[in-house]
């Protein structure tokens, strides 16, 4: 029997390759709004951080959502993400 294939996804902050339970969802959803996804099973287009702030710090400072979204994102949006982070952690 083959072993279960375990999906794989880069952090955009640290770059790294892990486990998708590993990580969080970033979600932009088909009206535009930015928000995490700690299920995973939003509608909409994905990115994903590591559960730390300091991942998600590095993203932002290199724009890395907005490359992955196509769109500017606000800093009120990421204080948001921040905090949601802080507290689900």
């Amino acid at each position: 029997m083959k072993p279960k294939k375990i999906p794989v996804r880069m952090c955009l902050g640290c770059n790294e390759m892990k486990p998708k339970k590993e990580l969080i969802r970033v979600v932009k959803s088909p009206e535009g709004e930015i928000s995490l996804d700690f299920t995973g099973k939003k509608s909409g287009r994905g990115a994903y951080v590591c559960r730390n702030v300091e991942c998600l710090s590095k993203a932002r400072k290199a724009r890395r959502l907005e490359k992955a979204f196509s769109c500017r994102i606000e800093d009120d949006i990421y204080g948001g993400l921040i905090n949601e982070l802080t507290e689900n952690s």
